[in-house]
């Protein structure tokens, strides 16, 4: 299965580079998402919401792993030619974008920050999450477990994330000069991967 990470990266003209690194422990052979690394403002910050796509194709959801500032829109373009149900029984936003065939998209406001697992009601192979972030800084962790973000001056809690661990984060000062955070640990070793239900908690027919 082909996996993208979608991400909002935003550079100001003050912003200061803040370098890290997220170690993976007990990661599966073969898992290769990435993990999502964002920084909150733990002074007053504005953030900069915006409109994000996850696309339905090959009975896939692309990017498998969106990743949004608080108060964005996500649009759901259904890219088959097959009908497609998208929803979350993710708390607090739990929804349900009904029915709708090839060509047609439905839209998604995200105002509660939170990681969404998103389903298709007919096809139990789709998967993908959608994390919610309070911030508008937002990038990816390498395959190397490197990452890097453009902060203005303040004062910030990085947090990596992963859809396989419990988050990890760390507070950071940011001047003029670039900084170095403190190591970020995600421990994969604990997860186990369950079969989900369908929008009604039964099981999916066995047909599809």
């Amino acid at each position: 299965m082909r996996i993208v990470v979608a991400l909002l990266l935003t550079a100001t003209l003050d912003a200061a580079p803040v370098t890290g690194h997220v170690r993976f422990v007990g990661r599966a052979a073969g898992f290769t998402t990435p993990a999502i690394v964002y920084a909150e403002a733990l002074d007053a910050g504005r953030i900069q919401a915006g409109q994000f796509s996850m696309t339905q194709k090959n009975k896939t959801f692309v990017p498998h792993v969106l990743a949004v500032p608080i108060g964005s829109s996500v649009v759901f373009p259904n890219e088959d030619p097959i009908f497609h149900n998208v929803f979350s029984l993710s708390r607090p936003g739990p929804f349900d974008l009904g029915l709708y065939r090839d060509g047609a998209s439905k839209t998604k406001m995200f105002t509660a920050p939170s990681t969404y697992h998103v389903f298709c009601n007919i096809h139990p192979q789709m998967s993908a999450f959608i994390l919610v972030v309070p911030t508008s800084f937002i990038s990816e962790a390498d395959s190397a477990g490197n990452y890097r973000l453009e902060l203005p001056s303040g004062r910030y809690r990085i947090t990596a994330w992963s859809e396989r661990a419990d988050t990890s984060s760390a507070e950071v000062t940011v001047g003029a000069s670039a900084v170095i955070a403190a190591e970020l640990t995600l421990d994969e070793s604990h997860f186990v991967e369950t079969q989900h239900k369908n929008k009604f908690g039964q099981d999916y027919p066995k047909r599809n």
